[in-house]
C-alpha cells in the first residue's frame, strides 16, 4: 500500500435551522415516481430514490415538529438579540462577524454561505477548492473521499473544528475532516490561527452551521451521470429562546470508472437554549455512515479496495455572564469506525477510535482590556486488528489497543483602543510526551474605515498519529519513537473594503521541525538491511514554509453583473534533508480561480467558475494495471477545471443545472488516480417558511 495514503479515512458532516411553516402536507412517493437509475453509460432525469421510504418517514417526522410551532416567527427578535448579547468567546466570533476570534490570533474566511449562494458546488470540498489557503485532494468524486490541508501542511496538520468544537480524530486525519453536515447547513467556513493547545500546526477549519430562516422546511432532490442521486431534508424551528435545527440525506453514486460506486447517509441536529438565568447552551449531535469502492485509493495497483466508516459525534456548550466575568464550558465525544477491504468482501483492517474531549474558561472584562484564562482536556482510545499495542485477549474483532491523554492552560490579554488591538497569550501543554510552552502575538491596525492591517507570530504543534506510530505492511516500517511536531509561524496581513469592493492579501511564514513523514531508503550500506526496500515513518527534517494569498471581490447589488471573485494562491516550502519521503514535498504549490455570477430575464442565474493548479511533487505509477512491479515516477501536472450552474427561482422553488469539469479535464489530486471528467446534475429545491 502507497505511504501517502496509508490506511487513513474520511467523514463529511451536516447541520440546518429550522423556520415555522403552516399547512404542509407531505405524500410519500409511489414505486411508479421513483427515478430510475443512471448508469456509467446512460443519461435519465434524475437518480434512483430508492430510499424513498425512509425520506418519507423522516419528512412526515419533520412536518410534525415545524406545524407545532404556529408562533415560532414573531420570536425571532429575542433570540436574535440573545446571540448579540451574549458575545461567545471560547472560538467563536465576538461583535460584529469581522472581529477577529477571542482564542484566536487572527482568522480568514473561506466560505460565507449568502456570497456564494448561487457558485456551482454541492458539496463542502467543491466551496473550499476555490479558497487559496486550502489544498483539496480528492479520491473520488462527488464528496466521496477528499482531504482538507492548509497553508502547505498536510491533513494530519489541520485542526477540525465544527462551532467551535474540536472534534480532530487521533488515529487519521482521514476521519477529522469527514462530518456528517450537509452544504446547505453549512453558513460559513474560517480558517483560524494560533488557537492555544496542541493539533493546529498548520491551522485550524472552523465550519459553522446555521439556520436558513428561523423557520422553515427545506427539500432538495438531484439526480444526473453515473447513477448519480442526492435527497436533503432539513429544517428549524424558533420557538422565543429555543431554537432546533435538524437535516438528514443521503447521497450516492454508481462510479465514474470501475469500483468508484459510493453511498453516504447523513444526519445531524443542533438545538440551542438561552435561559434568562442559567445562561445560554449549545447542543448538537450527528451520525454518519458512508462506504465507497476505493479503485487505487490506497494502493494504486489494486482496483478492487473497498471501505466502510460510520462517525457519531455529540457535544454541549455552555455560556454565561455574570457581571464583568463571562464563564464558558463544553464537552465533546466523537466515536469513529472504519473497515477496509484489500478486495472488496475480503476484510483487512478495522479501527474503532474514541475522542473525549472537555473545555472551561473564563473571561474578565477590566480597564486593561479582557484577560481569559481557560483549559482543557481529551482523552484518544483505538481499538484495532493493526494499531496499536497488542492486547492479551482479542476484544471482538480486535486484537491492538491503545489510549493517551492530553490536557493544556492558557492566559490570554486583549486590548483595544481605537483604531489597534492587541492580544498576547501564553499557556502549557502536557503530553504523553511531556510539557511544552506554547505562545502567539497579534496586533491590528485600522487606518481608516475601510483598511485593516495585521501581523502576529504564533508557536504550534501537532502529536503523532495512531497511524503514524503503529501502521506497518509488507511495503512500510513503523515507528514508535516519534515525537511531536512543532512550528513557529510569521503572518502579515491586510484588508480592505467599501462599497462593492473587497480585497485582502496575507502572507506567512512557518518554521517547521520534526516533520513526521514517510521516508524512502534506497538499497545501500548507509541504510539499514530492514528499510531497504520499504517506506519507513520518520520526523529527520526541517520544513520552511512560505505562502502568500489574495482575494478581490466585486459584489454589486443590482444589475446584469452580480458577482466577480478573483484568489491566488502561492506555497513553497524546502527541507533540509536529502531523502525521498512523500506527503512533505506535496502541496499545491500554486492556485487561482476566477468567478463570475450574472442574473438575466429576471429570475435567471448563470455561475461559472474556472481554477488553475500547479501541484508539487511527485508520485509512483503503475503503468501495468493489476502488476505492482513495473513502476515509474511521475510529476504532477498542471490543470484546469470549469465549472457551472444555470438556476431558475421563484419564491418557495428553485430549479438548477450544474455541469462540473466542463472542459473533461483529465487530472489527479493523489497518486495519479483519476478524478471524474465532464460531470452533469440537475435539481429542484423547495423552501416553505418565513
Amino acid at each position: 500500500m502507497q505511504p501517502d495514503g496509508a490506511d487513513r479515512r474520511y467523514f463529511l458532516l451536516f447541520n440546518t435551522n429550522s423556520k415555522h411553516m403552516e399547512h404542509i402536507q407531505m405524500k410519500p412517493c409511489s414505486a411508479a415516481g421513483r427515478w430510475r437509475r443512471w448508469n456509467r453509460k446512460g443519461w435519465s432525469v434524475f437518480a434512483s430514490c430508492h430510499r424513498s421510504v425512509s425520506i418519507g418517514v423522516l419528512s412526515v417526522g419533520m412536518s410534525i415538529l415545524m406545524l407545532t410551532t404556529r408562533e415560532a416567527s414573531a420570536q425571532q427578535a429575542d433570540t436574535t438579540a440573545v446571540y448579540r448579547n451574549l458575545r461567545i468567546r471560547e472560538v467563536g466570533v465576538t461583535g460584529s462577524p469581522t472581529a477577529p476570534a477571542r482564542n484566536a490570533q487572527s482568522y480568514t474566511p473561506l466560505f460565507d454561505r449568502k456570497a456564494f449562494a448561487a457558485e456551482p458546488a454541492s458539496t463542502l470540498e467543491a466551496v473550499l477548492r476555490l479558497a487559496p489557503s486550502v489544498d483539496i485532494r480528492e479520491r473520488g468524486g462527488r464528496g466521496a473521499q477528499a482531504d482538507i490541508s492548509v497553508r502547505g501542511g498536510s491533513f494530519d496538520q489541520t485542526m477540525v473544528l465544527l462551532n467551535g468544537i474540536d472534534f480532530t480524530d487521533a488515529r487519521t486525519g482521514h476521519q477529522s475532516h469527514a462530518l456528517p453536515v450537509d452544504l446547505d447547513c453549512i453558513s460559513s467556513v474560517e480558517l483560524l490561527d494560533g488557537l492555544p493547545g496542541v493539533g493546529a500546526y498548520a491551522g485550524a477549519v472552523n465550519i459553522r452551521t446555521a439556520p436558513l430562516r428561523p423557520t422553515y422546511m427545506r427539500f432538495e432532490g438531484s439526480g444526473g451521470q453515473y447513477g448519480y442521486a442526492y435527497v436533503n431534508l432539513s429544517g428549524a424551528v424558533t420557538e422565543g429562546r429555543l431554537s432546533v435545527l435538524g437535516a438528514a440525506s443521503y447521497r450516492r453514486s454508481d462510479g465514474y470508472r470501475h469500483n468508484t460506486d459510493f453511498s453516504n447517509y447523513n444526519a445531524y441536529v443542533r438545538a440551542t437554549y438561552a435561559a434568562e438565568r442559567a445562561g445560554y447552551f449549545d447542543f448538537q449531535a450527528g451520525y454518519q455512515d458512508r462506504d465507497f469502492g476505493s479503485n487505487g485509493f490506497y494502493a494504486a495497483y489494486n482496483p478492487d479496495q473497498w471501505e466502510h466508516t460510520a462517525t457519531a459525534l455529540t457535544s454541549l456548550r455552555w455560556l454565561k455572564r455574570v457581571g464583568r466575568f463571562a464563564l464558558g464550558a463544553s464537552a465533546s465525544y466523537r466515536k469513529n469506525f472504519d473497515r477496509y477491504d484489500w478486495r472488496r468482501g475480503t476484510r483487512l483492517n478495522r479501527h474503532m477510535t474514541d475522542n473525549v474531549g472537555a473545555r472551561l474558561w473564563s473571561d474578565f472584562d477590566w480597564s486593561a482590556g479582557t484577560t481569559t484564562l481557560g483549559g482543557d482536556y481529551a482523552y484518544n482510545h483505538i481499538f484495532s486488528t493493526n494499531l496499536g499495542l497488542l492486547l492479551d485477549r482479542p476484544h471482538g474483532h480486535y486484537t491492538r489497543a491503545d489510549a493517551r491523554h492530553t490536557g493544556n492552560v492558557w492566559l490570554r490579554h486583549e486590548k483595544r483602543w481605537a483604531r489597534f488591538d492587541v492580544s498576547a497569550s501564553g499557556g502549557a501543554s502536557f503530553t504523553p510526551y511531556g510539557s511544552s510552552a506554547l505562545w502567539n502575538l497579534s496586533g491590528g491596525w485600522r487606518p481608516g474605515d475601510s483598511w485593516r492591517v495585521e501581523a502576529g507570530a504564533s508557536q504550534s504543534m501537532r502529536l503523532p498519529t495512531f497511524t503514524d506510530l503503529y501502521y506497518s505492511s509488507p511495503a512500510q516500517i513503523n515507528n514508535l519513537d516519534l515525537t511531536p511536531e512543532r512550528a513557529i509561524t510569521v503572518h502579515l496581513g491586510a484588508a480592505y473594503a467599501r462599497g462593492v469592493w473587497s480585497a485582502s492579501v496575507q502572507s506567512y511564514y512557518r518554521a517547521g521541525r520534526d516533520i513526521i513523514d514517510w521516508v524512502w531508503y534506497e538499497d545501500s550500506d548507509r541504510s539499514p538491511e530492514a528499510w531497504r526496500g520499504k517506506w519507513h515513518s520518520e520526523q529527520t527534517s526541517r520544513l520552511n514554509t512560505f505562502g502568500a494569498e489574495f482575494t478581490g471581490v466585486c459584489a454589486p447589488t443590482e444589475g446584469f453583473l452580480r458577482r466577480i471573485t478573483l484568489s491566488y494562491g502561492y506555497v513553497t516550502t524546502d527541507r533540509n534533508a536529502d531523502i525521498i519521503a512523500r506527503s512533505a514535498m506535496d502541496f499545491m504549490r500554486h492556485k487561482a480561480a476566477l468567478g463570475i455570477e450574472i442574473r438575466f430575464l429576471r429570475r435567471m442565474t448563470l455561475a461559472l467558475t474556472g481554477s488553475v493548479y500547479d501541484r508539487n511533487g511527485e508520485y509512483t505509477a503503475y503503468p501495468v494495471p493489476g502488476d505492482s512491479s513495473v513502476t515509474e515516477v511521475r510529476s504532477y501536472d498542471p490543470y484546469f477545471l470549469l465549472d457551472g450552474r444555470v438556476q431558475w427561482e421563484k419564491g418557495w422553488c428553485r430549479l438548477y443545472v450544474d455541469a462540473s469539469n466542463i472542459t473533461d479535464t483529465r487530472y489527479c489530486d493523489i497518486g495519479g488516480i483519476p478524478l471524474p471528467g465532464f460531470w452533469c446534475t440537475a435539481g429542484v429545491v423547495l423552501t416553505f417558511g418565513r
